[in-house]
């Protein structure tokens, strides 16, 4: 571990607190696409131009691709959990006086996540308003 500061550790409790949180919020994100895909439905029903088609066609593999970065980013956040879990099973006593090293690059990737799904929604709903 060469050239590390103290901002690339964190404990174990600040760790996991993150972890809850992301779980959380990717979870409304995920209930949230469900509500804009009923929306998308709503405009597929009352329009029938080419370009509201075009529109749909990309807004849907847009919301595919959020499921899938939603599914990837639970995934790794939960691998990570469970490597915490077990360093914590296997020394009870040392966990709370050990910096782990920070997750930075989850943290990074679920930054990254918001501001494109934030673009995407706010790009869904100028188009919704459009189109309904």
């Amino acid at each position: 571990m060469a050239n590390h500061t103290a901002k690339d550790f964190a404990y174990l409790s600040d760790l996991h607190y993150e972890h809850r949180l992301w779980r959380n919020e990717l979870n409304f994100y995920k209930e949230e696409l469900n509500i804009l895909q009923e929306r998308l439905g709503e405009i597929v029903s009352k329009n029938t131009h080419n370009e509201v088609e075009a529109g749909v066609e990309s807004f849907q593999n847009r919301f595919d691709l959020q499921r899938d970065h939603i599914s990837d980013l639970k995934h790794r956040i939960k691998k990570h959990e469970q490597f915490l879990s077990g360093y914590a099973k296997d020394h009870p006593i040392a966990v709370d006086h050990i910096h782990f090293t920070d997750h930075t690059a989850i943290r990074e990737d679920y930054e990254h996540f918001r501001e494109l799904y934030k673009e995407m929604k706010d790009q869904f709903n100028h188009f919704a308003v459009k189109w309904m």
